[in-house]
């Protein structure tokens, strides 16, 4: 694993952004996929403004998406799909019909897993974006899921709830099952990029690049990946 310690918030998404164009300038036919909440917000600001500014494409770009909320779709403003075309999509000139989400809303979940697994067999990841929860999350595995899992429908732990409600008027409004990437499809891309900033995930990163191979840190399988890099703040590296 290659790890970049970052300045601050804004110098990791700068770094972060610089592998993500590269990725799309050598193939602006990659498949990206993408994370939601906090963290990469800072990165899909500097994709819009490159695109902006200077002309990057992604209209041929395609992307899948780690996690949606169960019970939420676009008619939402609190889901993933809402999010990521308020925070990047609708800054680029990328095809709404080539990005990929779970089904919030679907009737038969399993077969909804089904579904995007087989995406995912076709749509391989040439870069998955990735943040870390506090309990060493990614996406919304939570601790204990199987590296061996594939897209599946989750319970979401309280540690998870508590850290996703800051976008939630209430707490209370916050899901509490969720579609979600497996570690197996994550672990099933070409590259990985993960981000951590601020000083509640150094623990978590601490684990992720140090600990032991387990389950119960979730994130720690990313050790086996065979590109995998790590960019983080100064706060989030505090441990390292």
């Amino acid at each position: 694993m290659k790890v970049i310690i970052a300045k601050d918030y804004e110098d990791m998404s700068t770094k972060a952004f610089e592998l993500v164009k590269r990725v799309v300038t050598e193939n602006p036919e990659a498949v990206l996929g993408l994370a939601t909440g906090s963290t990469p917000l800072g990165l899909y600001a500097k994709m819009a403004e490159d695109h902006r500014e200077n002309g990057t494409s992604y209209r041929r770009v395609r992307t899948v998406n780690l996690d949606e909320y169960e019970g939420l779709d676009i008619t939402s403003d609190q889901s993933y799909v809402y999010f990521m075309r308020k925070n990047l999509f609708d800054h680029l000139d990328i095809d709404l019909e080539n990005t990929n989400i779970e089904n919030g809303r679907a009737e038969n979940a399993e077969a909804e897993c089904a579904r995007y697994n087989a995406l995912l067999e076709v749509m391989r990841q040439d870069i998955q974006i990735l943040g870390i929860g506090s309990n060493g999350h990614i996406a919304f595995n939570e601790p204990g899921t199987p590296f061996e899992a594939e897209t599946h429908v989750v319970e979401l732990t309280e540690s998870t709830i508590k850290d996703n409600s800051r976008l939630f008027a209430r707490v209370e409004d916050v899901p509490r099952r969720a579609y979600t990437m497996g570690p197996k499809n994550i672990m099933n891309a070409r590259k990985i990029l993960i981000l951590a900033n601020g000083a509640n995930k150094a623990k978590a990163v601490c684990g992720l690049v140090k600990g032991k191979v387990t389950e119960a840190l979730p994130a720690s399988v990313l050790q086996r990946h065979p590109d995998c890099t790590l960019v983080c703040d100064e706060a989030a590296a505090s441990l390292l």
